[in-house]
């Protein structure tokens, strides 16, 4: 079972830290219960006239359907929208709790195998502009995470990074904090912050990893 991870450092690893979550947490509520994580707004990823061919209603009296990725979660979403509106490819859509204008209703979660092939076309794309749009926040995360178990760091989750490039990210970071992702690139062996933080969402969105440090579980 995946499990949802913040910035949690054997010239093997760091000893765990008690640093805050690099992703927002979960406030309690009233009831002592975490307060569920709600995505505000998201990115059309595909538009389905007569929504996906599963529905179990006839394909005349289906609503138009659109398949999205949230802002702040990355999570994969389906929604109806509203009767008479166009929706355009990468739109981003209010789907939040108040009265949204261009869709109905949301339909729920879905899981990556539930994308069409032009939604999982359109996927990286919309990751890389997203990541590039919220650069302070995962800067934060290179400066910031830590070890998630004694011989583990968050850092080592990111594609093609091992012991050596942790290291020389974590002495790089200790030095002066980097400030954007030109600094990170220009200091490390990371080629394209972006690129990496991409791959690595795509490949929780795809299931089967331990730990998601961008992105919600199912």
């Amino acid at each position: 079972m995946s499990q949802n991870i913040g910035n949690s450092a054997d010239k093997t690893t760091p000893p765990p830290s008690s640093t805050q979550g690099f992703r927002p947490a979960a406030r309690d509520t009233s009831d002592g219960l975490p307060q569920r994580l709600y995505e505000e707004y998201a990115y059309v990823l595909d538009y389905l006239q007569h929504g996906r061919p599963v529905t179990d209603k006839p394909r005349h009296l289906a609503l138009p359907t659109v398949q999205v990725l949230g802002e702040s979660y990355f999570t994969l979403l389906e929604a109806e929208v509203r009767t008479g509106i166009q929706i355009n490819l990468n739109e981003r859509l209010y789907i939040g709790k108040e009265r949204r204008e261009r869709v109905n209703r949301i339909i729920g979660r879905i899981g990556y195998d539930a994308l069409t092939a032009n939604a999982k076309a359109e996927l990286p794309s919309v990751l890389e502009k997203l990541i590039a749009d919220q650069e302070k926040r995962f800067v934060t995360f290179f400066n910031n995470s830590q070890a998630i178990t004694p011989r583990m760091h968050a850092l080592e989750l990111l594609p093609g990074v091992g012991k050596k490039s942790m290291w020389q990210i974590i002495n790089a970071r200790e030095k002066k904090p980097f400030t954007n992702f030109k600094d990170i690139t220009e200091r490390t062996s990371i080629g394209d912050p972006v690129k990496v933080i991409a791959k690595r969402i795509l490949d929780e969105l795809g299931g089967g990893e331990k730990y998601r440090i961008f992105s919600r579980s199912m």
